[in-house]
Protein backbone atom coordinates (compact mmCIF):
# COMPACT_ATOMS: atom_id res chain seq x y z
CA UNK A 1 0.00 0.00 0.00
CA UNK A 2 1.37 3.42 -0.95
CA UNK A 3 0.28 6.87 0.12
CA UNK A 4 0.78 9.82 -2.20
CA UNK A 5 1.17 12.94 -0.05
CA UNK A 6 0.82 15.25 -3.04
CA UNK A 7 -2.62 14.01 -4.08
CA UNK A 8 -3.62 12.67 -0.65
CA UNK A 9 -4.53 9.35 -2.22
CA UNK A 10 -3.89 5.89 -0.95
CA UNK A 11 -3.41 3.20 -3.59
CA UNK A 12 -2.05 -0.28 -4.10
CA UNK A 13 0.01 -1.49 -6.99
CA UNK A 14 -0.91 -5.03 -7.91
CA UNK A 15 1.29 -7.08 -10.19
CA UNK A 16 0.33 -10.51 -11.40
CA UNK A 17 3.24 -12.70 -12.43
CA UNK A 18 3.69 -16.25 -13.62
CA UNK A 19 4.85 -18.43 -10.78
CA UNK A 20 5.82 -21.91 -9.77
CA UNK A 21 4.53 -23.73 -6.72
CA UNK A 22 6.67 -26.07 -4.68
CA UNK A 23 4.88 -29.03 -3.14
CA UNK A 24 6.80 -29.31 0.10
CA UNK A 25 5.23 -32.64 1.01
CA UNK A 26 6.74 -34.31 -2.01
CA UNK A 27 9.65 -31.98 -2.68
CA UNK A 28 8.43 -31.51 -6.25
CA UNK A 29 7.86 -28.32 -8.19
CA UNK A 30 4.55 -27.85 -9.94
CA UNK A 31 4.55 -25.44 -12.85
CA UNK A 32 1.30 -23.57 -13.25
CA UNK A 33 0.50 -23.20 -16.90
CA UNK A 34 -2.53 -21.39 -18.21
CA UNK A 35 -4.87 -23.57 -20.17
CA UNK A 36 -7.35 -22.58 -22.81
CA UNK A 37 -10.95 -22.06 -21.86
CA UNK A 38 -12.39 -25.58 -21.65
CA UNK A 39 -16.03 -26.62 -21.76
CA UNK A 40 -15.83 -27.13 -17.98
CA UNK A 41 -14.41 -23.67 -17.22
CA UNK A 42 -16.80 -22.04 -19.72
CA UNK A 43 -19.71 -23.78 -17.95
CA UNK A 44 -18.44 -22.57 -14.55
CA UNK A 45 -18.05 -19.02 -15.88
CA UNK A 46 -21.53 -19.02 -17.44
CA UNK A 47 -23.17 -20.46 -14.31
CA UNK A 48 -21.52 -17.86 -12.11
CA UNK A 49 -21.52 -14.78 -14.34
CA UNK A 50 -24.00 -15.43 -17.21
CA UNK A 51 -26.61 -13.32 -15.41
CA UNK A 52 -26.78 -9.94 -13.71
CA UNK A 53 -23.66 -9.93 -11.58
CA UNK A 54 -21.67 -7.21 -9.86
CA UNK A 55 -17.96 -7.08 -10.68
CA UNK A 56 -15.19 -4.64 -9.92
CA UNK A 57 -13.88 -3.03 -13.10
CA UNK A 58 -10.41 -1.46 -13.02
CA UNK A 59 -8.99 1.03 -15.50
CA UNK A 60 -6.02 3.39 -15.36
CA UNK A 61 -5.34 7.00 -16.20
CA UNK A 62 -1.87 8.53 -16.08
CA UNK A 63 -0.62 5.50 -14.14
CA UNK A 64 -3.32 5.81 -11.46
CA UNK A 65 -5.71 2.85 -11.06
CA UNK A 66 -9.46 3.45 -10.82
CA UNK A 67 -11.86 0.75 -9.65
CA UNK A 68 -15.64 0.79 -9.58
CA UNK A 69 -18.44 -1.75 -9.23
CA UNK A 70 -20.58 -2.37 -12.31
CA UNK A 71 -23.39 -4.70 -13.26
CA UNK A 72 -22.12 -7.10 -15.88
CA UNK A 73 -23.14 -10.12 -17.94
CA UNK A 74 -20.67 -12.80 -19.09
CA UNK A 75 -20.77 -14.63 -22.43
CA UNK A 76 -18.09 -16.31 -24.56
CA UNK A 77 -14.98 -14.91 -22.91
CA UNK A 78 -16.25 -11.37 -22.36
CA UNK A 79 -18.17 -9.28 -19.85
CA UNK A 80 -20.78 -6.81 -21.15
CA UNK A 81 -21.71 -3.64 -19.29
CA UNK A 82 -24.25 -0.90 -20.06
CA UNK A 83 -22.67 2.49 -19.45
CA UNK A 84 -22.43 6.05 -20.72
CA UNK A 85 -19.92 6.89 -23.45
CA UNK A 86 -18.84 10.07 -21.64
CA UNK A 87 -18.26 8.39 -18.26
CA UNK A 88 -14.84 8.35 -16.63
CA UNK A 89 -14.37 4.64 -17.29
CA UNK A 90 -15.03 5.05 -21.01
CA UNK A 91 -12.71 8.05 -21.27
CA UNK A 92 -9.98 6.08 -19.48
CA UNK A 93 -10.48 3.04 -21.71
CA UNK A 94 -10.37 5.32 -24.76
CA UNK A 95 -6.85 6.36 -23.76
CA UNK A 96 -5.75 2.92 -22.53
CA UNK A 97 -8.00 -0.08 -23.30
CA UNK A 98 -6.32 -2.32 -20.68
CA UNK A 99 -8.86 -3.38 -18.07
CA UNK A 100 -9.02 -5.76 -15.13
CA UNK A 101 -12.01 -7.26 -13.39
CA UNK A 102 -12.70 -9.07 -10.14
CA UNK A 103 -15.83 -10.98 -9.28
CA UNK A 104 -16.91 -13.89 -7.15
CA UNK A 105 -13.66 -15.88 -6.79
CA UNK A 106 -12.48 -14.69 -10.22
CA UNK A 107 -9.93 -12.15 -11.44
CA UNK A 108 -8.94 -11.38 -15.02
CA UNK A 109 -7.31 -8.97 -17.42
CA UNK A 110 -8.60 -7.93 -20.79
CA UNK A 111 -9.33 -5.17 -23.27
CA UNK A 112 -12.20 -2.71 -22.99
CA UNK A 113 -14.05 -2.20 -26.27
CA UNK A 114 -16.80 0.37 -26.80
CA UNK A 115 -19.41 -1.41 -28.92
CA UNK A 116 -21.26 1.88 -29.38
CA UNK A 117 -24.87 2.87 -28.92
CA UNK A 118 -27.01 0.30 -27.10
CA UNK A 119 -29.80 0.69 -29.68
CA UNK A 120 -27.81 0.28 -32.88
CA UNK A 121 -28.62 -2.67 -35.11
CA UNK A 122 -25.21 -4.36 -34.73
CA UNK A 123 -25.78 -4.54 -30.94
CA UNK A 124 -29.31 -5.92 -31.13
CA UNK A 125 -28.45 -9.51 -30.13
CA UNK A 126 -26.28 -8.62 -27.11
CA UNK A 127 -28.65 -5.77 -26.14
CA UNK A 128 -31.55 -8.25 -25.94
CA UNK A 129 -29.46 -10.53 -23.71
CA UNK A 130 -28.56 -7.58 -21.48
CA UNK A 131 -32.23 -6.52 -21.25
CA UNK A 132 -33.11 -10.03 -20.11
CA UNK A 133 -30.19 -10.36 -17.66
CA UNK A 134 -30.78 -6.88 -16.17
CA UNK A 135 -34.62 -7.05 -16.29
CA UNK A 136 -34.98 -6.33 -12.56
CA UNK A 137 -33.57 -2.80 -12.89
CA UNK A 138 -32.84 -1.88 -16.52
CA UNK A 139 -35.90 0.36 -16.91
CA UNK A 140 -35.72 2.06 -13.49
CA UNK A 141 -34.77 5.41 -15.02
CA UNK A 142 -31.00 5.11 -14.63
CA UNK A 143 -30.51 4.39 -18.33
CA UNK A 144 -31.65 6.69 -21.13
CA UNK A 145 -31.92 4.44 -24.17
CA UNK A 146 -32.88 7.40 -26.39
CA UNK A 147 -29.42 8.90 -25.67
CA UNK A 148 -26.90 7.65 -28.23
CA UNK A 149 -24.21 7.91 -25.53
CA UNK A 150 -25.81 4.95 -23.74
CA UNK A 151 -23.41 2.30 -24.92
CA UNK A 152 -22.26 -1.25 -24.37
CA UNK A 153 -18.79 -1.85 -22.99
CA UNK A 154 -17.31 -5.23 -23.83
CA UNK A 155 -14.37 -6.38 -21.72
CA UNK A 156 -12.79 -9.10 -23.87
CA UNK A 157 -10.79 -11.28 -21.48
CA UNK A 158 -7.22 -12.32 -22.17
CA UNK A 159 -6.38 -14.32 -19.04
CA UNK A 160 -7.77 -14.96 -15.59
CA UNK A 161 -7.92 -17.12 -12.49
CA UNK A 162 -11.15 -18.86 -11.45
CA UNK A 163 -11.57 -20.64 -8.13
CA UNK A 164 -14.35 -23.19 -7.81
CA UNK A 165 -14.96 -25.94 -5.26
CA UNK A 166 -11.33 -26.08 -4.14
CA UNK A 167 -9.95 -26.06 -7.68
CA UNK A 168 -7.88 -23.27 -9.26
CA UNK A 169 -8.25 -22.72 -12.99
CA UNK A 170 -5.75 -20.46 -14.74
CA UNK A 171 -7.42 -19.61 -18.02
CA UNK A 172 -5.99 -18.26 -21.25
CA UNK A 173 -9.06 -16.84 -22.99
CA UNK A 174 -7.07 -16.16 -26.17
CA UNK A 175 -6.23 -19.78 -26.99
CA UNK A 176 -8.51 -21.70 -29.30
Amino acid sequence: MWYNFVTNRCFMVIRIVAWEQVDLRRGKEKKRIMEKLTSKTERLMTERFGKDTVIALATTEDGVPYVRYVNAFYEDGAFYIITHALSGKMKQLGKNPAAAIAGEWFTAQGTGINLGYFGKQENREIAEKLRKAFAAWIDNGHNDFADENTCILCVRLSDGVLLSHGERYEIDFTKE
